[in-house]
């Protein structure tokens, strides 16, 4: 979903596969299929591994979509990747609050069990998800203490970790999602790639990239 045009769909392993001309026989294209950074950006893996960030939004149909075909390629990345999620915040609502949500769950504890029903609450059940007796009442249903889930999205810690995650959108310069940031050094997504599919066979191939430096 790009970040001026939040309704507009995204532009629908090798050269062969991400339909490039025979000539770019090496695969993706920077330039094309993906980006480098002009300045390559600090990373929070350890070393020895090659940082990837997903960059979504919980109210985007693409990034709702684009889920479990990446819940299934984290599951196969190999030891030396570290995979994180950033929720972006394009303004400050509703992404903002979107984005304290997953914080706020991830506090508590509770992204594996929440992170999908979050997803399906908007998208399926159509609820907004942007006030906080929507949310408290959503937590709550969903077995979570909801007034002290509205008391985590409030504090600081979780402030801090939406003013840090917007620097790094920002600092990427990701302006659409849903996004793969590679090592501090890449991004790709569905509109460069060609596709969300083809935008996992790029990041594979800049994960190797990243490794051999």
């Amino acid at each position: 979903m790009q970040r001026r045009e939040f309704s507009t769909a995204l532009v629908g392993a090798g050269a062969l596969a991400l339909g490039l001309p025979a000539a770019a026989q090496g695969g993706p294209v920077e330039g094309t299929h993906y980006v480098r950074l002009g300045q390559p950006l600090p990373v929070t893996a350890p070393a020895g591994k090659v940082e990837v960030v997903e960059f979504f939004w919980y109210g985007c149909p693409h990034c709702n979509a684009f889920e479990p075909a990446l819940e299934a390629w984290v599951k196969k990345l190999p030891e030396f990747v570290a995979f994180r999620r950033v929720p972006v915040q394009f303004r400050e609502e509703p992404f903002g609050t979107h984005q304290r949500i997953y914080f706020a769950l991830e506090t508590m504890g509770q992204l594996e069990a929440m992170h999908r029903k979050v997803f399906a609450a908007i998208h399926n059940d159509r609820l907004k998800l942007d006030k906080p007796a929507e949310i408290q009442a959503f937590m709550s249903k969903n077995g979570l203490d909801g007034a002290r889930f509205i008391e985590v999205m409030n504090s600081f810690g979780v402030q801090t970790k939406a003013r840090q995650a917007k620097q790094l959108a920002e600092a990427y310069k990701i302006d659409g999602v849903p996004a793969l940031g590679i090592q501090g050094r890449f991004y790709t997504s569905g509109s460069l790639a060609g596709g969300q599919d083809k935008m996992l066979v790029v990041a594979d191939f800049l994960i190797q990239a990243s490794r051999k430096g």
